[in-house]
This record gives C-alpha cells, sequence and structure tokens, in this order.
C-alpha cells in the first residue's frame, strides 16, 4: 500500500496552518485552543467524530488533533477513515486522560514537531523529562486497554466485559448478554456484530417484550399467504431477515413458553418454518439475546425452558451496574456533558453528588440525570451540587 503523500513544509514557513481539535471533552479542547494562540495556528473545534468528518469536507485543514474518546466513532475507526478521505491531513492522537501527544497514522514532518513543541514546549528535549514525549511511531491510544465504540469503560469490571466481547465476537457463539436496565446490553450486542466478520450483513433486533405474544410468532419466523386472517401475502420473518448476519433477541426472558421450543429448534437446527408453511428453511445467522431477568429463577419457576438457557448462555457476558463502576462515573458525566451543554464542565462538588448516589436506573439514569442539569444551569458554565437533580 502506498504511503499517503505528506506535504513537507520549512521551518521559516510562516503561514497559518489549519488545525482541527477533535475532543468530546470542552475543557480539554479549550487548554489545548488556548496553548495555539499564536498567529501560526489556525485552530477550530469539533465535538465528535462526525462533526469532524463535516468540517473535513469544506476545509483545507493539515493537521487533526485527536482525542481517542469520541462519543459515536471508534478512534482507530475514525484515524483510518480520515487517512483514507483525506490522506493530506495529518492524524495526531492528543490523549485528555493522558495529556500525551503521539503520532498517528501518519510520519512525522516537521510541522509536527512544530505543532507538540508549541503544546508542549520542546517535547522532543530530553531535558524536559516532566513533560510527555512525541513518539515517532505508531502507538495504541488505549495503552493496552480494550474499547467498545459508543461505551466508556476503564473500569476493571467493563475492561473484563470489553475483553470477553473481543474474544467473542470473532467467533459464531451464541451469546447471552445479562445485567440490570439500563447498562447498556444493545451497546454489547452492537459491538459483537461489528466487531464480528458478519458486520456488512444485517443486525436484525427484535424486543420480545416489545410485540403481543400473538404477532411474536409471525414476526420471528414469518408466514405463507392465507396461513391466517389478513395474511394477504406471504412475508418472511426476522430469523430469515437476518441470514448471513446476526439476530438481536433482547429481553429474551419475555419470551413466552410457546415460542421457546420453536427458537430451540431455531437454534438447534439452524432452519425456521413459516406459519402456514411446510418447508423447513435453512438459515446462516449468529444469535446474541439479552435480558435483564434472572433466567435461572424463570427455569426454577418452569417459566423459562432449561434446555433453551443452556443453549443460549454458551457465551455468557454479565454487564456491571453503575455502583460497581463508579470509576467510570466521571468520563461518563463528561461524555453526556458535551452532548446536552457543550463547554460546560462538572465541579468536583458536582461530581461528589454523583458518586454518593446508587444508580438503580445505572447508565441511561445518569444520562438523564445530565440532561436535567444541562437545563437547570440555564447557559452556566459548571454544573454544581445544586444542578444535579436525582
Amino acid at each position: 500500500m502506498n504511503e499517503p503523500h505528506i506535504p513537507m513544509f520549512r521551518a521559516d514557513d510562516d503561514r497559518a496552518i489549519d488545525v482541527l481539535l477533535v475532543s468530546p471533552n470542552g475543557s480539554f479542547r479549550s487548554i489545548l485552543r488556548e496553548k495555539l494562540r499564536q498567529p501560526r495556528w489556525n485552530v477550530v473545534e469539533a465535538g465528535s467524530g462526525s462533526e469532524a468528518f463535516e468540517y473535513l469536507r469544506d476545509s483545507s485543514c493539515e493537521i487533526l488533533l485527536l482525542d481517542p474518546l469520541l462519543p459515536d466513532l471508534e478512534s482507530t475507526e475514525f484515524t483510518v477513515m480520515v487517512g483514507e478521505q483525506f490522506p493530506n491531513v495529518q492524524v495526531l492522537t492528543a490523549s485528555s486522560q493522558t495529556g500525551q501527544l503521539v503520532l498517528g497514522t501518519t510520519s512525522p514532518t516537521p510541522l509536527s514537531i512544530q505543532l507538540s513543541e508549541a503544546l508542549y514546549g520542546g517535547a522532543n528535549s530530553s531535558r524536559n523529562t516532566d513533560r510527555p514525549v512525541l513518539h515517532h511511531r505508531v502507538r495504541s491510544e488505549n495503552d493496552g486497554r480494550f474499547g467498545i465504540r459508543g461505551m466508556v469503560g476503564d473500569s476493571e469490571p467493563m475492561q473484563r466485559v470489553f475483553e470477553l466481547v473481543h474474544m467473542v465476537a470473532k467467533r459464531d457463539t451464541t451469546v447471552l448478554v445479562t445485567g440490570e436496565s439500563g447498562t447498556g446490553k444493545d451497546l454489547i450486542a452492537q459491538a459483537i456484530h461489528l466487531i464480528s466478520a458478519r458486520q456488512k450483513q444485517p443486525l436484525v433486533v427484535i424486543n420480545c417484550a416489545a410485540i403481543p405474544e400473538s404477532l411474536l410468532e409471525a414476526e420471528l419466523f414469518g408466514y405463507v399467504k392465507g396461513s391466517f386472517t389478513g395474511a394477504v401475502r406471504s412475508r418472511i420473518g426476522r430469523i430469515q431477515a437476518a441470514h448471513g448476519g446476526t439476530l438481536f433477541l433482547d429481553e429474551i426472558g419475555d419470551m413466552p413458553l410457546t415460542l421457546q421450543s420453536k427458537i430451540l429448534r431455531f437454534l438447534e437446527q439452524g432452519e425456521v418454518q413459516r406459519l402456514g408453511g411446510n418447508d423447513n428453511l435453512k438459515v446462516d445467522v449468529r444469535v446474541v439475546a439479552a435480558t435483564n431477568a434472572d433466567l435461572q429463577g424463570l427455569v426454577r419457576q418452569r417459566l423459562f425452558r432449561e434446555d433453551l438457557y443452556y443453549r443460549l448462555a454458551i457465551f455468557p457476558i454479565k454487564l456491571p451496574p453503575m455502583r460497581e463502576r463508579l470509576e467510570d462515573l466521571g468520563k461518563l458525566a463528561n461524555l453526556f456533558l458535551t452532548k446536552f451543554c457543550p463547554g460546560a464542565t462538572l465541579s468536583a462538588g458536582g461530581l461528589d453528588a454523583l458518586l454518593r448516589h446508587s444508580w438503580p436506573g445505572n447508565v441511561r439514569e445518569l444520562r438523564n440525570v445530565l440532561e436535567r442539569s444541562s437545563i437547570v444551569i440555564e447557559g452556566g458554565r459548571e454544573i454544581q451540587a445544586r444542578h444535579i437533580l436525582l
């Protein structure tokens, strides 16, 4: 593969250079912008990957400073996309967590070194041992940590979840995701699909609790014309629609007993039979199921088939509740603030108020609390304890 063309700049080239800062952290962007106030740099900002792409399409940006903690894209995916669509843009990773500046996918140039010196006052000097070092190589921005697009999780429990996701995603093993409501089970299912070899095929989602029992079988398996009143034409089911891809059975604990035997047969035989039809149709589908219910308890109550439970739980992944991963709370709060009140920060008192709460609604509840706070702050720039309405 040919290396992207990187323009070379003379040290005495004094024209203004466009620099795009991409970070969901408004405070971090302010710090970098302040360091680059000199006329040499023309600084613009974006709070997400999508915002950055909108700017890049209509600009002549030459350097992009990327915070890995993007709210909408994995940083590695974002960097690859930038390299493919805008090969003349140099990508540097500037971490709001570590304060380090490292080269992304391009080779070092005099321009990138000048930028690092502007930010860190000569980071390449061996005398500045207390400052971050500019590395002339590609480095993982996660420092060995696992990440999943759309999820925050530096805590040990979430890192273990992310590790399990990366382990199982590349196989076709059936996965059962469990956890309290609001912990992000749907995001785990999406991640498994997107990391897998099936990522270009459909991800079909069906909420077993949201569809009436009388309609759920037809939705899952499809039907042939005339099989019941109103069946004016044949229709394939959600399972067949997921052929080649992934079927996500959300709230599997609410599936009626009458349907569980048919789901079990589909899992074991890899085939479906439409309502009113006689043909068994082969399907190639990877299944991810999720529930906030205690399936083993439901098995003991004879409300869930034991054989189906063990067929689903080949690879179980349990998401920790918010109260067991408080280490992630601050970063999650800042991420939501970026969405609801760009530029606002969370005070020490505000963070303390959040940490004292038990979070029965988990991440979803935290998101709602921060949305309320962004309204209560009324144009202010700091979320304080009095703005936290629990």
